[in-house]
Formats: structure tokens, C-alpha cells, sequence
């Protein structure tokens, strides 16, 4: 039933054009016979996957999770330039941060459209960062110490190219061949086989744990300058909680009704895009009034909007980049070991991220062949960063995760303007060089509320589990304190993994570093062990949850099947039913996954074969 045009819950009206709203409805809406309860309001989302908003608001949000992920996708080529010999390389740093949002723009078109088929965005991944970081500090890679001096460095020397572009290459032809395993787990259904002993008690602490271990890096940022960090964050909080009940009149042309008006609730689907821009306005006013301190040694000196100033002059206005720009890649072994445990970490948080993005943007859960296609895109998109030479992967970006759950706008039309967006950045050099001058506070306050977001989204699967048992609330407490505690100690003391071998080290550090891994890792070990029922593990009630979402929100196939009509024409085809991407695949009835629920109400106690399998895959 449509809610009335003066009821007080305009968060249903995200945005509405002549009357016609655009809402995906809840389960629980359904049941309201003559209107719409609070809780039913607040969680009306004013796009689903599957809608198209207008082409001017799809520009609008796309731009929107483009500014969300800028911070995490430049502090990367940023971060790699000490390891590379960068750091007074202004214009190379500018020509890997073109490339970066580049690749991310491609791979982001490719995972909505042929992927997992969500509203997430692809962009570099911080799990490599530290493998990365780890071979270049390496003897036979360590930079020399005349690279660290900008009097000595003449960046257009072969010396000095040879000495970076080196390094790149290393990495380029390491992260090529790491990705490759990847790909072979997500095309081969390995990780659509391994949903299946996935619940509540896994998802809860691997969501969570992304959110959480985020909050140093927001931290860091924030702490540039605490008072810009909080002006944005009040105005994001502002903008998406409190004014998201106003309504904007803006003008609009039609045919019918010539120069009208209508009605836009911008506050609630730009809060982001808003408080960023209004924000980066401030610290551009205060720095060319000069209330922002000049000296870098000062307090507030990042919350100046010229410090990357000569990086706009010198990049060029137009640069295409291609595979192989920086030389042949090379490969090395340490490099690739390192590599592998910075993809098995990724893995594991994008199918958290793929579960807590179906949640909010109103899709049902992704079925085993959508995530097999996710994980295999990602591992193709990590290919193609490899060779276009990012230094980096792709991954995706919990960030953006978050920002569905701000905006309540699930389309992903939405992330195909956002791809295309990257990559016209990634093409016009000097646009996207004006987008380096956004100041590091402004992207701390934004952190501050998007993670916080990721973190409830991933506690808010409790509530299908019985958390009146006392075996429940010892495996999330136990994932949860030593998914924070593993990593804080280890990262404190990295010298404490000494095996003899340096790429075991390698995987053992960046594992045993990564919070996602540690606490989803416990919970998925935990749960699958420790005697306890279906319904007492939440996954009756969580498959049952989600199979009513699926039935009062979007059929699964309209989500998450191939486009172009690749369906229809792969279902006259009998072999693909044994491809484990296929959408025809063909799964057993009784296998205990989401999409067949039946077999979850009939076996409500394990017996002890299946308890025999279940430890056996856990260990």
C-alpha cells in the first residue's frame, strides 16, 4: 500500500518526482494494512538493486561513493611511494593514483555487471599493503638512501627510473601470479561450497571486525584536526538523520507540465556527497584567509586545501593509462607468498561484504554461484591491476558498504556511474588531481560515521541467533576480543613470527594481522564445532528471514542473473548446470545453504555424520 502523501514518515520518500515514490518495500511493511510503523519507515530503502533512478541523481550518488572510497584509494599509491623511492616524485605519485582510480572504475563495471551483481564498488586493497610493504623493506629491495634526499633526486634520470620502476615491476608480475589463485577459487565454487557451514555467528564477527579494525585508520586521519573531523561528521549525522524528513523544491522541466516544481529529499540520499563538499569548502576558505597554519610541524597544517597544489599544475589533462606502462613485470617468490595470504584475507571479507551489502540494499542473499562469480571477477580484477601497475589489488570496498546504509539508495545503476566516474578520473589527470586536495580531516570524519555503520550492519545478524545461550555468546565474545586482541599484538611485536621462513612469515604476519580473518575465522570454527541447533545458531531463522526478504523484495534471479539475456541462452544449455557460476548451476537439495530452506527446518539437530563433516571442514 502506498504511504499517504502527508504521512510524517517522509524517509519513505527518499525521492519522489509528481507523486510517484520510489521505495523498495520490506517484509514488515507488508503486513501493515492501513500505513506504514516506525520501524517499517526506517527501513524503506528509496532505490533497490534492480531500480534506475534518474540519470542526473545517478551522477550525483555515483560521485558520492567515488568521494567515499577516494580516501581509502589514494592513501594506497601514497602509502607504496616510500617503498617504491617516491616520495619526491610528485608527478609519478599523481600518474599511480590516475592508474589506481583507473582500474578501480574497470573492475567495478565488470563485478556489478558480470560479479556477484551488488551495489559495491572494487577498489584497492589495504590487505596487500602489508605483504607489500614487508618485501620492499627487504635488503635487495631497500631504497637508496640517495632517493630519500629531494636534492639529490632528479626524477626524469634513468638511475632513479630504473630504481622505481624496478620495484613496480616486481610487484606487478608478484600480484599477477597471486591473483591467479583467486580466480581458481571463485570460478571453481570452492567458496560457494564453503557457504554452507556459514551462519549468523560467522558473518556477525567478520562484518563487525571490518568496521572495528578501521578505527585507528579513522583515528589517524580524524586526529589531523579533531574539529574539522567533527564538523564533518555532524553534518553527514545532520544531513542523514535529522533532515532527512525536509524535503528541497527544485525546478524541472516536462513535456506535461512545462517549468514545475517538485519535491527532493536530498538530505537523505547525499548526506555523504554534502557534508564532504561542505566541508572541503570551509577548509578552503580558511586556508586562503590563511586561519589553517602554513608551517608543516603545526597542528591542522593537512586541513589546508593547497598542500597538493604543484601535483594539479604538473599532472597533465589527459593520460591513458595501459597494461605494462612501467616495463615488463618480474616475478618473485617471497613476493607471491606474501601476496597469497593478503588475497585469502580479501576473500573472506568481500563475502562479508557481499552478505552485509545484499542486507542494505534490500537483495536477497547472494546464492553460491553469484559469490563463486564475485571472488572470480575480484581475482580478474587483481589480474588487471597487476598488469596496468597499481602496486595493488582490487577488493571490495567496505566503505561504500556503508554508505548504502546512510543513503538507503541500493541501486547499482548507481556503482555503474561510479565506475564510469573512476574512470574518466583516472583518464583527465588534472580532474582528478583537484580531488587530492580534499583535506585528511575531512576524510577522518567521514571514516568516523561510515565505519560505525559497517559495524552494526555485522552485529545486526545477532538477532536471528538465540543470544540467550550461553555457547552463542561465547563464540561471538571470544571472535570478537580475539579478532582485536591477535592482530593489535602481533602488529606491536612483528618480530615474533620467526619460522626460518621468510615467505611462512609473510603469510602468518598478514593473516594473523587481519582482524576479519582472526574473528571470522574463530567464528566459523566455533560454530561448526560446538554442539548446538539450527534454530539455537540462528540459521533457521536467518535462511527463513532472508527467504522472506527475497520473497517481498526481488527474486534472486532478476538480482543476481547474468545480464544481456546470457540466462535465457545458457539455459537451454544441459552442461552449465555443472559450472559452479553459472546461475543454472544445479545444487543438492539438501545442502544446507541459504537458498534451500526446507532442508534447514526438517534437520534441527545434527546428527553425528554430520557433525563428523562439519569439524572435519572446520579443521
Amino acid at each position: 500500500m502506498a504511504p499517504e502523501k502527508n504521512s510524517d514518515g517522509l524517509d519513505n520518500y527518499a525521492f519522489t518526482v509528481d507523486g510517484v515514490d520510489h521505495f523498495c518495500e520490506l517484509p514488515e511493511n507488508k503486513k501493515e494494512s492501513d500505513g506504514f510503523s516506525e520501524r517499517g519507515d526506517r527501513n524503506k530503502l528509496a532505490y533497490c538493486v534492480t531500480d534506475i533512478p534518474p540519470w542526473y541523481l545517478c551522477i550525483f550518488l555515483g560521485i558520492q561513493h567515488y568521494l567515499t572510497a577516494f580516501g581509502g584509494i589514494i592513501a594506497i599509491p601514497l602509502i607504496l611511494s616510500q617503498g617504491l623511492c617516491l616520495q619526491h616524485d610528485g608527478l609519478t605519485q599523481s600518474h599511480l593514483i590516475s592508474t589506481i582510480f583507473f582500474v578501480s572504475g574497470v573492475c567495478t563495471l565488470l563485478q556489478v555487471t558480470f560479479g556477484v551483481r551488488l551495489p559495491i564498488l572494487q577498489g584497492g586493497t589495504f590487505t596487500l599493503l602489508s605483504p607489500t610493504m614487508a618485501l620492499l623493506s627487504m635488503p635487495e629491495w631497500t631504497c637508496p638512501a640517495w632517493t630519500q634526499n629531494a636534492s639529490l633526486v632528479n626524477t626524469t634520470s634513468p638511475e632513479f627510473i630504473h630504481v622505481w620502476q624496478s620495484r613496480m615491476q616486481m610487484l606487478q608480475g608478484s600480484i599477477m601470479v597471486g591473483s591467479l589463485f583467486q580466480v581458481l577459487v571463485g570460478f571453481s565454487g570452492l567458496i560457494g561450497l564453503f557457504m554452507r557451514f556459514i551462519g549468523p555467528l560467522t558473518i556477525a564477527p567478520t562484518i563487525s571486525l571490518i568496521g572495528l579494525s578501521l578505527f585507528d585508520s579513522a583515528g589517524m586521519n580524524a586526529g589531523h584536526h579533531w574539529g574539522i573531523s567533527a564538523m564533518t561528521t555532524c553534518l553527514i549525522v545532520i544531513f542523514s538523520q535529522y533532515l532527512r524528513h525536509i524535503a528541497i523544491p527544485v525546478p524541472k522541466y516536462s513535456r506535461a507540465k512545462k517549468f514545475h516544481t517538485t519535491r527532493i529529499f536530498i538530505f537523505q540520499i547525499l548526506p555523504v556527497l554534502l557534508g564532504i563538499t561542505l566541508s572541503w569548502l570551509i577548509c578552503y576558505l580558511l586556508t586562503i584567509y590563511n586561519v589553517l597554519p602554513s608551517d608543516p610541524d603545526k597542528y591542522g597544517y593537512l586541513a589546508r586545501t593547497d598542500i597538493k597544489g604543484d601535483v594539479t599544475g604538473k599532472a597533465p589533462w589527459f593520460r591513458f593509462p595501459y597494461p605494462g606502462q612501467w616495463g615488463v613485470p618480474s616475478v618473485s617468490l617471497a613476493g607471491v607468498f606474501g601476496i597469497l595470504a593478503g588475497v585469502i584475507s580479501s576473500m573472506i571479507e568481500s563475502v562479508g561484504d557481499y552478505h552485509a551489502c545484499a542486507r542494505l540494499s534490500g537483495a536477497p542473499p547472494p546464492p553460491r554461484h553469484a559469490i563463486n562469480r564475485g571472488i572470480g571477477i575480484e581475482g580478474i580484477g587483481c589480474l588487471l591491476a597487476g598488469a596496468w601497475g597499481t602496486g595493488n589489488g582490487t577488493t571490495s570496498y567496505s566503505e561504500n558498504v556503508g554508505a548504502l546504509g546512510i543513503t538507503k539508495v541500493g541501486s547499482r545503476m548507481v556503482i555503474v556511474a561510479s565506475g564510469f566516474i573512476m574512470i574518466i578520473m583516472g583518464m583527465f589527470g588534472k580532474i582528478g588531481a583537484i580531488f587530492t586536495t580534499i583535506p585528511t580531516p575531512v576524510i577522518g570524519g567521514m571514516f568516523l560515521v561510515m565505519f560505525g555503520v559497517i559495524t552494526a550492519a555485522g552485529i545486526s545478524n545477532l538477532q536471528y541467533t538465540d543470544m540467550n545461550s550461553s555457547r552463542n555468546i561465547f563464540i561471538f565474545g571470544f571472535s570478537m576480543f580475539t579478532g582485536l586482541t591477535i592482530p593489535n599484538w602481533i602488529i606491536k611485536n612483528p618480530t615474533s613470527i620467526a619460522t626460518g621462513v621468510v615467505e611462512l612469515d609473510h603469510v602468518l604476519q598478514v593473516l594473523l594481522t587481519t582482524s576479519m580473518f582472526v574473528g571470522g575465522f574463530f567464528g566459523f570454527l566455533l560454530d561448526n564445532t560446538i554442539p548446538g541447533t539450527k534454530r539455537e545458531r540462528g540459521i533457521t531463522a536467518w535462511n527463513k528471514a532472508h527467504q522472506d526478504d527475497s520473497d517481498n523484495t526481488l527474486e534472486s534471479d532478476e538480482v543476481y542473473g547474468l545480464p544481456f539475456r546470457i540466462n535465457s541462452c545458457l539455459s537451454s544449455l544441459t552442461w552449465t548446470k555443472y559450472v559452479p557460476f553459472c546461475p543454472t548451476h544445479q545444487f543438492s537439495t539438501h545442502d544446507d545453504t541459504p537458498s534451500s530452506l526446507e532442508s534447514l527446518e526438517t534437520k534441527t539437530e545434527p546428527n553425528k555424520d554430520d557433525t563428523h563433516i562439519i569439524a572435519g571442514v572446520a579443521l
